[in-house]
């Protein structure tokens, strides 16, 4: 797909506001493009399949901040958009309106953020077009001439057409788009996230939804562990909140050093290889605190047996490396920001990758990367310079899930559908 930027044309407002000023005053005056349309993107990669598609959205606003947003486009053929992510997403005839949620809807200045949709369609598909953002056309042709010096017509040119459908006024309806499930082999590399674990977990050599346990404490292929000390922390066996199936482990996280408790797998997951991807679904009820906490552990070989933690500090998801205190993204307010915190009460996919040999480590939440959480190989200032004050070559051999609190901070979280393995699996 080929995308071109632009400044967009003026609205049909903007035309008749100008219109009525030159009726009134006989003065002809210039058109300027609206300042918040300035370099205005959205970049829409589909991953398509007989009868089917996802699609990962981008949003950037260009030049000017927005604080809220609404992405439309229009739909060539016959596609039907069935469910989002990242998003509130509906569907009007041929054109989709898409609003942000309430954790994403501030974008910078030359910013971005991603949402995702999943669809079907019958007989055709095409390249969507006409994408505009808070109304606003995007990915436009730029003017080859200057603006006229006559009064314009109170009807815009007919080369600059204003977008078809402007976005609604209303709220998104109550109802949700149909429930139309997807195809029973969806593409691995970019589900959406209600889509349930594939058949085999792609390969992966963990791959367990618990529904093989039988009593109310996790056994078998996993262990109630309490790293350094233990106290008020549980984990059991849920049978009311799962993601998927009958069962879920639940993680009752206590305030206070001491009151260490994860599940450990029993397999044997150092024989992954040195590129680790991971994927968990989680469910927490608290928002994270300010203080320093763990859900997610793996030992790390090649640190002196130390862990590479995943959890929460100021309010927002980071790892953490035992042996020297390094943060994913660093503790800076700027830092802070590059990441996102954990939704509270739904089910969240959190996917992350480990390459032990180049040292890099990447994060996905509900299929979307999160920069912060990004250590890329080269330092950057409040991400990941302070990760790399040492050589970092991770040979992480386990995986631990679960709950430390190194101060204020009790949460309960749910945990299902965990896979790891040698290539990404996906939501």
């Amino acid at each position: 797909m080929t995308i071109l930027r632009a400044r967009p044309a003026p609205t049909l407002a903007v035309v008749a506001a100008l219109a009525a000023a030159v009726t009134a005053t006989g003065t002809a005056l210039l058109v300027a493009p609206a300042a918040a349309a300035q370099g205005c993107r959205v970049d829409y990669t589909p991953n398509q399949w007989p009868g089917g598609f996802t699609a990962s959205v981008k949003v950037s606003p260009g030049d000017t901040a927005v604080s809220t947003w609404t992405v439309t486009w229009t739909y060539a053929g016959n596609e039907r958009v069935t469910s989002g992510w990242n998003a509130t997403v509906s569907q009007s005839g041929s054109t989709v309106t898409a609003r942000n949620m309430s954790y994403n809807g501030s974008i910078p200045a030359g910013g971005v953020t991603e949402f995702g949709v999943q669809g079907t369609y019958g007989t055709s598909g095409g390249a969507p077009t006409g994408f505009s953002l808070n109304g606003v056309p995007c990915n436009g042709v730029a003017p080859t001439t200057p603006p006229p010096t006559t009064p314009p017509p109170t009807t815009p040119p007919p080369t600059t057409p204003p977008p078809t459908t402007p976005p609604p006024t209303t709220p998104p309806p109550t109802t949700p788009p149909p429930t139309t499930p997807p195809p029973t082999t969806p593409p691995p590399t970019t589900p959406p996230p209600t889509t349930p674990p594939p058949v085999g977990c792609a390969g992966a050599v963990l791959c367990d939804g618990f529904e093989n346990q039988t009593g109310s404490t996790p056994s078998g292929d996993w262990a109630v562990v309490s790293p350094d000390c233990s106290g008020a922390g549980t984990a059991t066996i849920d049978t009311t909140t799962t993601h998927s199936g009958s069962r879920a482990v639940r993680i009752n996280g206590a305030a206070g050093y001491c009151n260490h408790v994860f599940i450990r797998s029993t397999k044997n997951l150092g024989s992954v290889g040195s590129v680790r991807y991971g994927r968990i679904w989680v469910r927490h009820t608290t928002a994270q605190p300010t203080d320093h906490t763990t859900m997610m552990a793996m030992t790390d070989a090649a640190d002196g047996n130390r862990d590479l933690r995943m959890g929460g500090q100021n309010g927002a998801l980071q790892w953490n490396r035992a042996s020297d205190d390094a943060t994913l993204p660093e503790q800076s307010p700027a830092g802070v920001a590059q990441s996102v915190p954990l939704p509270t009460n739904r089910w969240t996919c959190l996917e992350f990758m480990v390459d032990g040999s180049s040292g890099q480590l990447r994060t996905w939440l509900d299929g979307a990367a999160v920069a912060g959480l990004t250590a890329d190989g080269v330092p950057t200032h409040d991400i990941d310079g302070q990760w790399y004050n040492r050589t970092w070559r991770p040979q992480l051999t386990d995986l631990k899930l679960g709950w430390e609190s190194y101060g204020n901070g009790s949460d309960t979280l749910w945990y299902d559908d965990v896979a790891v393995g040698a290539s990404r699996i996906g939501c």
